[in-house]
């Protein structure tokens, strides 16, 4: 002890040639780090000294931000809710937790739309149920895809978040291929058959026609004898299937021709040949029926039967048997 009955030591003493753990002092948390070194010689008996962490260290960062948004949230939903209110809150403001997350700045300020020709912007918009009072924390884009791809003009569609104020949709759209009748309604149909929407534009006034019940589905056979038709083609209004077997074509001069069921095609370039060679199309002709492959019935318009049996009947009979 010094003169004034101190001590010049510490009270507890350690064997000559040990070292003593040390641990970080609370200064150490303050340059971002913390660390506990221990000597490799201390003895097994000696108490080894806790660092204790401090709370604010163990606790998230705006903790008690989200706390008080959070508790301030609660009293305002509570409120309305008891006062009734919370329906027109809802109307003008969205879904309370959307727009708990636009107050917190991430609010739905622009949408990016790729891959549209025929569909518009508004269109998509509306489907995907996107608008001011959404918020991107709460938006689920799989439920807004699978929305979009239930638009019959939308073939598929990818839907993503960029934070903290944008979407992007990248869409790829059904082409129209035909026009479709059924019922006395018209409509449009992709090349799958799918039905697009109901005829009311012109931009699709000339695209092919097909006539009958799930004619739409086998548009791609339709196509391929419009196809075969060559030179013809422009002049085959419609095509008409029959039973769900056969196609029968309408032509623009009102003429009815009959295809068969196999060998379709085939027939179609016999209707070619004729059209050259005979001007088949030009006569007074109400159906050419070129079921059987090696030949062609027609049947008349009633004036040209009419003419046709008078002709007959001023043909001079030969001998006693029938006029051939």
């Amino acid at each position: 002890m010094d003169g004034g009955g101190r001590y010049l030591q510490p009270m507890t003493a350690y064997p000559a040639g040990s070292t003593v753990a040390r641990a970080s002092t609370f200064d150490d948390y303050g340059h971002g780090s913390s660390r506990i070194n221990f000597s490799k010689s201390a003895p097994r008996g000696g108490r080894r000294r806790s660092v204790t962490v401090p709370l604010a260290r163990r606790l998230p960062r705006f903790l008690g931000t989200g706390l008080t948004l959070a508790f301030y949230g609660a009293v305002t939903l509570t409120g309305l809710w008891q006062g009734g209110h919370l329906d027109d809150f809802i109307r003008n403001n969205g879904e309370p937790h959307h727009a708990i997350a636009r107050m917190m700045g991430l609010g739905l300020e622009q949408v990016t739309i790729s891959g549209i020709s025929q569909i518009r912007e508004s269109e998509v918009l509306a489907a995907a149920g996107l608008n001011s009072q959404v918020s991107l924390a709460f938006l689920d884009v799989n439920a807004v895809r699978e929305r979009l791809e239930r638009v019959p003009l939308i073939k598929s569609a990818s839907v993503r978040k960029l934070y903290p104020n944008e979407v992007v949709i990248t869409l790829t759209e059904r082409e129209p291929n035909a026009l479709w009748q059924l019922n006395g309604e018209l409509f449009v149909i992709a090349a799958d058959g799918t039905v697009i929407d109901l005829m009311q534009d012109g931009r699709f006034v000339d695209l092919p026609l097909l006539v009958g019940e799930r004619a739409n589905l086998r548009s791609k056979e339709y196509l391929a004898l419009l196809e075969a038709a060559g030179p013809l083609r422009s002049r085959i209004r419609a095509g008409t299937l029959v039973s769900g077997r056969r196609w029968n074509l309408k032509m623009d001069n009102g003429m009815d021709v009959r295809l068969p069921e196999l060998g379709a095609v085939d027939a179609v370039t016999r209707l070619v040949k004729l059209e050259q060679e005979q001007k088949i199309l030009e006569k007074d002709v109400l159906a050419v029926d070129l079921r059987i492959a090696d030949r062609v019935v027609v049947r008349l318009t009633e004036e040209a039967a009419s003419a046709r049996a008078e002709a007959l009947k001023k043909k001079p009979m030969r001998g006693k048997g029938v006029d051939t």
